[in-house]
């Protein structure tokens, strides 16, 4: 391990609370275990944020409500921080001068836009542009103080010399947009071993009508959905030490699934800190995960990333000079701490919806093939989180996201052959499975994975490759009403 690494991780690998007794860890340890008992459902299954769980009616609000154990007054706040995520942002200088700001470049003007219904994005249909998705750019590292920033994470990437961190396919007026994002789908039928056949489709990316020159010879693209925001704060509580317990990056163990853990730069605290947010767990807290997505997706600075011209980089200079909605020359802010603050509440309180149907003797099963197959090796489903989280409400609770929050080798298939941080080309995050039977309901489509490539979820599982091939096989070889009982489950999450 590289003495870089090395140090992060002995900065991450703290030891449990101080409020955490032998017994108590003893007891965690106990209620986290993986259960053997398929028979019926496990004790307080039903509710996956603990008592931050969400009991409302499961309509297309189903991933809008606050946490269930939210005081009435504190709500107040939530539903504050909600029009701040909805808010339509304007070009500068505008009437509404709270509300300016938006670009120059941008791929959305509200964080909701991207997330509708803070629920999950989706690849553009054929004619259209897209919003809910767009295009990661990087180049390899060119020099010695580059692959030094990268080694010693104060950088998970090199941006696009031209085209910065994204491609934005919007701007405002006076300003030329970046470019479009282009996909091609290639189908290819897979036979089961029981004869079904289903058909994969390959994409390939590229862009058209770039308006600041040609990208670099070497650009590496990779393709972003917007991923469903709920239980952000509840991730955010579960301790490093939690998550670096389940790290196998030597896969010790032989079974053929390893794990490890993005260390990223945390621009609030100045050190590397576990990446934990993002397709490639990319970034540590929430509050920078928003941050940076005001930065990147809507171009509007915050005390984090205060320069008011967004992802515009110094190859576009009239993207630079253009107005900002800042309060002054000196003070560029367009989002501002208070109003950053409450969009933070409000991330981290939207909540989980609580489990449908977890003692049907057909989710049962599809919970038993679940876990023979050795799902749970990436998709572990459970944690306690800290006593001393940031919220009230996240704190201490039994959770069931079904992510061990560590990056994986997903294969071949599923790569996109651009290194973020420590995760290489082929490494992604475990996404978290909680609240995604509800995806049709909340999103109105049922595209999964990183790109949208897959259109159900057994497509998305027949694309797993790398550490979950194996796993993958088991699905495979399953039988029609045994793949059904599998979908069952997940679709009761």
């Amino acid at each position: 391990m590289a003495p870089a690494l090395a140090c992060a991780f002995a900065l991450l690998a703290h030891a449990p609370s101080a409020a955490e007794t032998k017994d108590e860890r003893a007891r965690i340890a106990a209620v986290t275990e993986l259960t053997q008992d398929f028979s019926k459902p496990e004790p307080y299954e039903r509710r996956p944020a603990g008592a931050a769980t969400v009991f409302k009616p499961l309509n297309r609000d189903a991933f809008s409500h606050p946490s269930g154990n939210m005081s009435f007054k504190r709500q107040r706040d939530f539903r504050v921080g909600n029009g701040i995520f909805r808010k339509i942002w304007v070009s500068a200088p505008s009437s509404t001068a709270s509300s300016d700001g938006l670009g120059p470049l941008f791929n959305a003007r509200a964080c909701q836009r991207c997330h509708l219904k803070d629920g999950r994005g989706r690849p553009p249909a054929a004619g259209e542009r897209a919003e809910t998705m767009f295009l990661r750019l990087s180049i390899p590292p060119r020099t010695e103080a580059e692959r030094a920033a990268l080694r010693e994470h104060r950088q998970s990437v090199i941006p696009e010399p031209t085209y910065g961190g994204q491609l934005q396919n919007f701007s405002i007026q006076g300003i030329l947009a970046e470019g479009e994002m282009t996909i091609a789908y290639e189908e290819t039928p897979i036979t089961l071993a029981d004869g079904e056949v289903v058909s994969l489709r390959a994409p390939t990316y590229g862009v058209s009508g770039l308006h600041y020159g040609p990208l670099h010879p070497q650009a590496m693209l990779s393709p972003r959905v917007a991923p469903p925001v709920i239980g952000m704060g509840l991730l955010e509580a579960v301790s490093d030490a939690d998550i670096l317990a389940g790290a196998d990056p030597d896969d010790r163990d032989g079974d053929g699934i390893s794990g490890r853990a993005n260390i990223v730069w945390s621009d609030e605290f100045g050190r590397p800190m576990l990446g934990r947010f993002g397709w490639k767990a990319g970034n540590p807290t929430v509050s920078q995960q928003a941050a940076a997505a005001f930065r990147g997706d809507v171009g509007i600075s915050t005390p984090l990333y205060a320069p008011p011209f967004g992802d515009c980089t110094a190859a576009q200079a009239d993207c630079r000079g253009a107005p900002h909605g800042g309060a002054s020359a000196q003070n560029t802010v367009e989002a501002s701490a208070a109003l950053v603050a409450l969009l933070d509440f409000y991330t981290r309180n939207l909540g989980v919806p609580a489990r449908r149907d977890i003692d049907d003797p057909q989710v049962l099963e599809g919970k038993r093939l679940f876990y023979d197959a050795n799902c749970t090796g990436c998709h572990r489903p459970k944690f306690v989180t800290r006593r001393d989280s940031i919220g009230e409400e996240q704190s201490f609770q039994l959770i069931w996201p079904y992510t061990d929050l560590l990056l994986h080798d997903m294969g071949e298939g599923l790569a996109d052959g651009r290194p973020e941080g420590e995760a290489n080309g082929r490494e992604w995050r475990t996404p978290p499975l909680w609240g995604i039977g509800l995806t049709e309901t909340v999103s109105g489509h049922t595209f999964f994975l990183h790109d949208g490539r897959a259109r159900n979820l057994l497509e998305a599982i027949l694309w797993h490759g790398g550490e979950a091939e194996a796993a993958r096989d088991r699905v495979f070889a399953m039988t029609r009403e045994e793949r059904a009982a599998l979908l069952a489950f997940l679709h009761s999450l």
